[in-house]
């Protein structure tokens, strides 16, 4: 099993603000960092571009961006987010993003080869606001194992 996550967030300003310029001009390092990091899997991109940026799948919310990636364990998500030059950009992210005021990051266990998509990510995010923590969609802090196939 591979872990997948979803995380979004509300940009302060549009692409182009120099608000958000730091964001935008950091985003390639960040995922390459991200992609030279133990444990990396696949993450979300447009085709266009090397992120998903231009991806905005929340009608009448153009500034929400859309994060998805798939990481071998918890462990090597933890570690690329909190342990790496990852957490320096994310130190900033008060500059970059409105306070959601709800849960904006879900992670669950996937098959190995299996491929989120942007409706079942969000589904997940949505189920974790709805119920809480639970196998289908959990957080760092209230984290499950994987489960075996039945």
């Amino acid at each position: 099993m591979h872990l997948a996550q979803i995380n979004i967030g509300r940009l302060v300003a549009p692409e182009g603000d120099p608000r958000v310029a730091d964001f935008y001009a950091g985003l390639d390092e960040i995922n390459a960092l991200a992609e030279a990091s133990p444990g990396f899997v696949w993450r979300l991109i447009d085709g266009d571009t090397n992120n998903a940026t231009s991806l905005r799948p929340f009608e009448g919310d153009p500034d929400m961006l859309i994060n998805i990636s798939v990481w071998e364990s918890r462990d090597a998500l933890f570690d690329y987010v909190y342990r790496s030059a990852h957490m320096d950009f994310l130190r900033r992210r008060r500059e970059f993003f409105l306070p959601m005021g709800e849960v904006f990051t879900a992670l669950w266990w996937i098959p190995e080869g299996h491929t989120p998509g942007i409706e079942e990510s969000i589904e997940r995010l949505e189920h974790l606001r709805e119920h809480g923590p639970t196998p289908y969609a959990f957080t760092f802090r209230s984290a499950f194992e994987p489960q075996p196939a039945v």
